[in-house]
């Protein structure tokens, strides 16, 4: 699978999400603080774009309802979402941020 450079790693200041595109999707990319996490950017619930939610330590909440997610697992951690999302790799590379992407 190909990585693909998304921001530049001073872009997302920790603690916040931002959306990015890569491969085709939209993915919400996060930075607890301890790292940058990749995931969907559409909330499993609705659909509500969870880069809009807010994100403290690793979980991050969807604008609409109030569901949260792990962004390190995907796990949906309280209703009324159950299905989790679709997590991606990162890495930090010559100053930028890149997501595996298939």
């Amino acid at each position: 699978m190909p990585w693909v450079r998304v921001a530049d790693s001073t872009m997302v200041a920790p603690g916040t999400a931002t959306v990015v595109e890569a491969g085709g999707r939209r993915i919400a990319l996060c930075n607890t603080g301890d790292g940058y996490h990749a995931i969907d950017d559409i909330c499993t619930h609705d659909g509500g774009s969870l880069d809009q939610g807010t994100l403290e330590g690793n979980t991050i909440e969807c604008p609409r309802h109030g569901a949260t997610f792990d962004v390190v697992t995907g796990r949906a951690l309280t209703l009324p979402a159950v299905r989790p999302v679709r997590t991606y790799a990162t890495r930090v590379q010559d100053g930028g941020v890149e997501v595996e992407v298939p």
